[in-house]
C-alpha cells in the first residue's frame, strides 16, 4: 500500500505569528493525523476537524486534548497558553479573542522545538479511492526462510463491487496475522472486506470463508475445551474506514 508523507516547514519564531501560534501546535503535533488542513484522512480513520464548533463543545475538546482517548493521546505537556492557542485555531478565533498571547508563545520556544512536520500518512489513491498501483493490493505469502525463496503466493481479500464486474479478487491492505495448525489449515482476517478465510498450508487454495462482525485486523488463537477444537478471532475493526466491532468470534466444527 503506499503512502505519501510530505514534509513542511512549522515556521521560525518570527514566522508563527504569521499564521498563529495555534496553526503552529497543531501543524507540529496533530497535523500527521488529522491532516494539515484539518481534513482528516482518506479512509476517514482519523476523523476531520472541520466546523467543530457545530458538531463538538469546545470543554470537550479541551478535555480531549489534556486527556486523550483511545487511539488520541493526551497532551499534558501543553501549558494553559498552548491549549488556548490550539483551541482557537480549532474552533476558528482569533488569538485575541481566545485570550491568547501569541507574542509569548513565539518567544517561548523549546530547544526541543523542530523546523519541521509532516502533512500526514497519505494514502496515494486513484479517483475512486482504490490504491493507485496495479494489483494485487494484498498478499498471503508462503516462504521458505530455508531457501530464500517464496512458495507461493495468493491475493488476500477483496472488493465485491469489482469482483462483481468480474475483475479477479485485487487483495486489499491488510492488518493481522495468519495462525497455522497441526492439520495444515492457515486461518487469518486481516482484510478490509472484513471476512475470515481458512488457506490450505500447501498451496495457498482458499478452503472457506465467512464475513465477521467487525474487521479481524488481529491474529487468530485456537484453544480446546473438552477435546473440541475451536480458533478464536478479536472482531474489533475501526480500521481502513471500516466500522468499528467489540465481539470476539470463535468458530469449530460440528460436533
Amino acid at each position: 500500500m503506499p503512502w505519501i508523507l510530505t514534509l513542511v516547514d512549522v515556521g521560525t519564531q518570527q514566522d508563527r505569528l504569521a499564521f498563529s501560534a495555534g496553526k503552529y501546535l497543531y501543524t507540529l503535533h496533530c497535523a500527521a493525523c488529522h491532516g494539515v488542513d484539518r481534513q482528516g484522512d482518506v479512509v476517514r480513520t482519523f476523523p476531520p476537524l472541520e466546523n467543530l464548533a457545530k458538531s463538538w463543545p469546545e470543554r470537550e475538546m479541551r478535555t480531549l486534548l489534556q486527556d486523550g482517548k483511545g487511539a488520541m493521546p493526551g497532551f499534558r505537556f501543553f501549558d494553559e497558553e498552548q491549549i488556548r492557542a490550539l483551541l482557537a485555531y480549532l474552533y476558528d478565533l482569533e488569538d485575541r479573542r481566545a485570550g491568547v498571547d501569541a507574542e509569548k508563545l513565539a518567544a517561548a520556544r523549546r530547544p526541543s522545538d523542530v523546523p519541521y512536520a509532516h502533512t500526514g500518512y497519505q494514502r496515494f489513491v486513484d479517483p475512486d479511492g482504490y490504491p493507485a498501483i496495479e494489483p494485487p493490493w494484498g498478499t498471503l505469502n508462503a516462504i521458505d526462510l530455508n531457501q530464500g525463496e517464496i512458495l507461493w503466493q495468493v491475493p488476500l481479500g477483496e472488493f465485491s463491487e469489482l469482483t462483481e464486474k468480474g475483475i479477479p479478487p485485487t487483495g486489499t491492505e491488510n492488518y493481522g496475522g495468519p495462525l497455522v495448525t497441526a492439520g495444515g489449515l492457515l486461518f487469518i482476517g486481516a482484510t478490509q472486506d472484513e471476512k475470515f478465510r481458512a488457506f490450505d498450508v500447501r498451496d495457498g487454495s482458499l478452503l472457506w470463508e465467512t464475513d465477521l462482525p467487525a474487521g479481524g485486523y488481529a491474529t487468530p488463537a485456537t484453544y480446546s475445551v473438552n477435546g473440541r477444537q475451536y480458533v478464536v478471532i478479536a472482531a474489533g475493526g475501526g480500521k481502513m474506514g471500516t466500522p468499528s466491532g467489540d465481539a470476539y468470534v470463535a468458530f469449530s466444527l460440528p460436533r
